[in-house]
């Protein structure tokens, strides 16, 4: 290194280098204590202790519990849905309803969003929030296989995503998680023509 060379830059002093396997421990603490105490009871102590780290750990990431919750819990609820393209909208909807009817079916699904969403209703704050999130881990999605089936044809151009994501999710949920029952395949195959039509229809 000659004078004229800078020095090599270097993290500042006390900076935190946040581990993934110590997150993801967090994350998954998060879960287990959502479905064991609920979000009223749930807190960053608890979290931190079954996560085996200390509570700086989980400040360092999150300063309260809200954003704690609506990083993880959208996160779970749209795991493995991918953006389907099977080349119609029929196929691709039925995918995600297949995708979405599992995430339900999830034990700690079944036991965490009913508690979140009862909470919800005494908490304008978390209510929005979790609003907020949820659309936006499917809304993405949607939105994508909307525009493929507008360029095919199938739909009319500027289809409202928020409508699909309410025709795609109501009816799963009220089935799965309101009155505790599940759909078949033949089931899902007529909620996927149905809905399909309804989008179509403009």
């Amino acid at each position: 290194m000659t004078a004229a060379d800078p020095a090599p830059r270097r993290p500042p002093a006390g900076a935190a280098v946040l581990r993934t396997d110590v997150t993801e421990a967090i994350r998954a603490a998060v879960l287990a204590e959502l479905a064991e105490v609920g979000y009223a009871r749930m807190s960053m102590e608890g979290i931190a202790r079954r996560a085996g780290v200390g509570k700086a750990a989980v400040y360092r990431r999150w300063h309260s519990k809200l954003p704690l919750v609506l990083d993880v819990v959208p996160a779970l609820a749209a795991q493995g849905l991918p953006v389907p393209d099977s080349g119609s909208l029929l196929g691709d909807v039925r995918a995600m309803l297949d995708v979405s009817a599992r995430a339900l079916r999830h034990p700690l699904v079944a036991q965490i969003l009913p508690d979140l969403l009862a909470e919800a209703a005494r908490s304008p704050e978390l209510a929005q929030a979790l609003h907020n999130a949820l659309r936006e881990a499917h809304g993405g999605i949607v939105a994508a296989v909307l525009g493929q089936a507008a360029a095919r044809g199938e739909i009319p151009a500027g289809t409202d995503p928020a409508l699909a994501v309410d025709l795609l999710a109501g009816p799963l949920y009220w089935r799965q998680a309101v009155l505790g029952g599940t759909y078949s395949p033949a089931g899902l195959d007529a909620l996927a023509s149905a809905t399909v039509a309804a989008l179509a229809s403009g």
